[in-house]
Formats: C-alpha cells, sequence, structure tokens
C-alpha cells in the first residue's frame, strides 16, 4: 500500500506491521488503524509536511513505514 503525500512516497508493509500506533501519534492526519489494528491510509488525508511524515515513519519499532523522496532515495528506514 502506497501513496504520494507531500512529494514524498508513503509505503506501508502491512505484514510488518504490529499496530502500535506510534505513526499515528505522529501523523494522525494520515494514517489510522483498520478494522485488523494493522496501519493504513486515511481516506481523507490533510495535509502534512515532510518533516512530520519522516517522523511517523521513523518511530515505526518494526520498519513497516517507507519514505522514499521525489528522487527515490530512500530516506526511512
Amino acid at each position: 500500500m502506497e501513496r504520494m503525500i507531500s512529494g514524498l512516497k508513503i509505503i506501508i508493509d502491512r505484514d510488518t506491521c504490529i499496530g502500535t500506533s506510534n505513526c499515528i501519534k505522529v501523523a494522525g492526519d494520515v494514517f489510522e488503524l483498520d478494522n485488523q489494528k494493522i496501519v493504513a491510509f486515511k481516506s481523507e488525508l490533510k495535509s502534512t509536511d515532510q518533516k512530520t511524515l519522516i517522523e511517523a515513519c521513523s518511530v515505526c519499532p518494526v520498519n513497516a513505514l517507507t519514505a522514499i523522496d521525489e528522487n527515490g532515495n530512500q530516506i526511512v528506514p
């Protein structure tokens, strides 16, 4: 599952996610837990800055979130 948000490609590895909600605590406008208690993108995303997105991806304890910049460089993890 992936989306372009604020110039970053954000990828969720749903098989790796353990549902800690750390990313939601940082970027609740972007992420939510679905009915399986696994992180997903909100259906209606609000504008979020890159710094917040990168922090939200970096706080995942199992590296289930990846952030890639416009040039294809992986920033997190």
